[in-house]
């Protein structure tokens, strides 16, 4: 009978951990509902862009002059061949948002993949180095941060021309400086912990004490703002093709099907609201997205 005792009670003691943790589990997705929402929307628009051709109804490039205008479906007039009308050539919006997100989430990656690289690798070695790297470095985000953006775009522009590449690159070197000033500051930090200086005092070289010991520390944090810089990356660069200095005409950007509809705004509103609404909901979805990691890699958000 004892036994038997024995084998309920940590039955119950088992089970009863087990529903505590189901129930502690449930409470934590619950707090990143937010989270769990951008990571949705993100993960609708990179399927979107990755299946462009498939979902597409029309050829972005498509013109058809006779058709131009096409108001929505709901308007009247509006057809459900061109379920989101038409712009100032016949061209499907659908079919152009589209293709648009495809543009917009590579420019916004590989934007940050760059300023990241840059901005890591140099905060690291301010970081940890100090003394003349540092004041340089440090001389340099300062600059970088003075720098009006506008102004280095249209010099990029002026000499290399308005391309795809161009455009991310110029936005990849733009916005180092965040992440090397977020860097230097936790490295110093870091490079002063117990764990750093144990590593130094048994003869590991400088390279493996970063990447070993203070690297895997800075990963979360560098992880949290390259999520939101995305969504700053595709506003900027929606903001440069508004502008005529980002991705040219024909190939269909957000930013671009903006400056196309600026003109027709008070009469044919939806062919600058459309492209509009997409990047609105695409930099929300990334910002959510990141204060969703923020909270989950956050030690004090457990319980």
């Amino acid at each position: 009978m004892e036994n038997v005792s024995e084998h309920v009670s940590v039955y119950t003691i088992e089970a009863a951990q087990i529903r505590w943790t189901r129930r502690k589990i449930l409470r934590r997705i619950w707090r990143l509902r937010v989270g769990i929402l951008g990571l949705l929307i993100v993960l609708t628009m990179m399927f979107i862009a990755v299946f462009a051709p498939r979902i597409a109804p029309y050829d972005p490039y498509e013109q058809n002059i006779m058709n131009r205008f096409q108001p929505p479906f709901w308007m009247p007039k509006g057809t459900t061949a061109n379920l989101l009308g038409t712009d100032h050539v016949g061209r499907d919006i659908l079919s152009r948002i589209i293709y648009g997100s495809r543009v917009s989430l590579s420019v916004g990656f590989l934007a940050v993949l760059i300023a990241t690289s840059i901005g890591v690798t140099l905060g690291i070695i301010s970081g940890y180095k100090g003394g003349r790297a540092d004041t340089i470095i440090s001389f340099a985000v300062n600059v970088m941060m003075a720098f009006p953006f506008i102004l280095l775009a249209m010099v990029v522009v002026a000499v290399m021309g308005a391309s795809f590449q161009n455009i991310f690159i110029c936005l990849g070197i733009t916005s180092w400086p965040i992440y090397t000033r977020l860097v230097r500051a936790e490295v110093m930090q870091l490079r002063g912990i117990d764990f750093v200086t144990s590593a130094r005092a048994t003869g590991c070289s400088g390279l493996r004490i970063v990447m070993s010991h203070i690297f895997p520390n800075l990963f979360s944090s560098i992880l949290v703002v390259a999520t939101v810089e995305t969504a700053r990356a595709i506003l900027r660069e929606s903001f440069l093709s508004f502008l005529g200095l980002g991705i040219p005409p024909p190939i269909p950007s957000w930013g671009g099907m903006l400056s196309d509809g600026r003109a027709y705004m008070l009469f044919r509103w939806w062919l600058a609201a459309f492209p509009g609404f997409a990047i609105f909901l695409t930099a929300l979805g990334i910002n959510l997205l990141g204060d969703g990691m923020r909270d989950f890699l956050d030690p004090h958000q457990e319980g």
